[in-house]
């Protein structure tokens, strides 16, 4: 029998830094909008699609060049007339010279933070500079050029970043560039874990969770093959990925569906967790110990409270 939340009540998303900031786990299928839409105001007003939780305007690779213009002037628009509600609300900027740009914009305050491209260590330093008077706004850097093949520039990467832990949502993975890079693009029937992308990934977990860094999964591009995307969310949260990148809207449900707990991982958990717990114990025909699965535990607890349980 069902016992879950289906669609957990949230408190409106803190604009104009009101209430507590977003959380990682919070982020859920993070929908990607070019902002050259007409319906923008919609969608981030939470009519379009109500049950959204994040969503992420871009003026980058979502928009060609000549029509960068008719982006920046309908944010322009569309910013001022944003209210408070649940949905954490991004924005993308092309490189740096877009982002001062952006951050001239009137309304502002009602946007939750900023994902950032192609980030290195030069350009980190770009974003900072430009980003430094806005301490309220959360960042997500995106990792998506060649420092991804290198172990000691993803280390110097990671001290930089350490500077501005405070602000740092989580890493987002750019997967289909990353597999440019290599001349490569991902077969519709195959997940990311079956491309090179698998190794690249695990580099980024070994690089940067032991520095605090949550992570996000790559976009899955094909909207006509839901059973892949399944199968690709399944491998995320097994490589404890809880948050991932959507292209279009009937990946919401599909990739959500995936981040309910059962309720024999919820159950464990809160074994784990509990005061009385003793320190190696036998349960659902496993080895536990709460000095070791403590931190599976609180995380299995907090994705249950957000996406429900079965």
């Amino acid at each position: 029998m069902a016992r879950a939340r289906t669609d957990p009540q949230r408190e409106p998303s803190p604009t104009s830094q009101e209430g507590p900031p977003p959380k990682y786990m919070e982020l859920g299928a993070s929908l990607y909008l070019p902002a050259t839409r007409l319906d923008l105001s919609g969608v981030l007003n939470q009519e379009t699609l109500p049950s959204l939780r994040s969503v992420i305007v871009c003026t980058e690779d979502a928009v060609h060049e000549r029509d960068l213009p008719a982006a920046l002037d309908n944010l322009g628009r569309t910013l001022p007339r944003l209210r408070r509600v649940s949905l954490y609300r991004f924005l993308r900027p092309r490189n740096p010279e877009v982002l001062a740009k952006i951050m001239r914009l009137d309304g502002l305050a009602n946007i939750d933070g900023v994902v950032l491209p192609k980030v290195d260590e030069e350009m980190l330093l770009r974003y900072a500079q430009i980003l430094a008077e806005t301490p309220r706004l959360l960042l997500m850097p995106t990792l998506e050029t060649d420092i991804v093949f290198s172990r000691a520039r993803l280390e110097r990467l990671g001290r930089q970043l350490l500077e501005l832990e405070q602000r740092i949502l989580c890493l987002r993975i750019g997967g289909n560039d990353i597999l440019h890079l290599l001349g490569l693009k991902r077969p519709k029937q195959v997940t990311l874990y079956e491309t090179p992308l698998r190794a690249i990934i695990n580099e980024l977990i070994i690089s940067f969770r032991p520095l605090g860094f949550e992570l996000s999964s790559p976009v899955f591009e094909h909207v006509d093959s839901p059973h892949v995307l399944r199968a690709e969310v399944l491998l995320d949260l097994e490589h404890g990925l809880w948050s991932k990148t959507a292209i279009h809207p009937t990946q919401l449900t599909t990739i959500e569906d995936q981040y309910r707990v059962s309720a024999t991982d919820r159950a464990l958990a809160q074994e784990v967790l509990a005061t009385d717990a003793p320190a190696v114990f036998l349960s659902h025909g496993q080895m536990v110990e709460p000095g070791t699965h403590s931190h599976w535990a609180k995380r299995m607890l907090e994705r249950a409270a957000v996406y429900g349980w079965d």
